[in-house]
């Protein structure tokens, strides 16, 4: 049976410092319109970044997968996010996709 002693941890770990450094980029977003996709329900969100409070990003929902989740901020947990886009003003535009009623 191996000895803790054995065993080194760094402090921070480089996984601390990718959730700090995403936390951060984040923060400087405040603002700006993003897309967010995540691996769980309801794993799309489009709308604007309002503030990150620790390690959640609340995002003021304009479209996500069903319309009656629309229109409400949802504070989303940062390590729940898979794959996201913000707009900067220089790279694509992120398109209207509300349905018309």
């Amino acid at each position: 049976m191996p000895n803790n002693e054995d065993y080194i941890v760094k402090v921070p770990t480089i996984n601390d410092i990718h959730d700090q450094m995403l936390i951060k980029y984040f923060e400087d977003e405040v603002g700006r319109k993003a897309i967010i996709l995540c691996s769980s329900f309801p794993f799309v969100f489009i709308g604007v970044i309002i503030e990150v409070i620790d390690d959640y990003v609340v995002v003021d929902v304009e479209t996500t997968s069903i319309s009656q989740l629309e229109d409400r901020d949802w504070y989303i947990h940062i390590h729940d996010i898979e794959v996201f886009y913000i707009e900067d003003g220089e790279g694509p535009r992120i398109p209207e996709l509300r349905d018309g009623d």
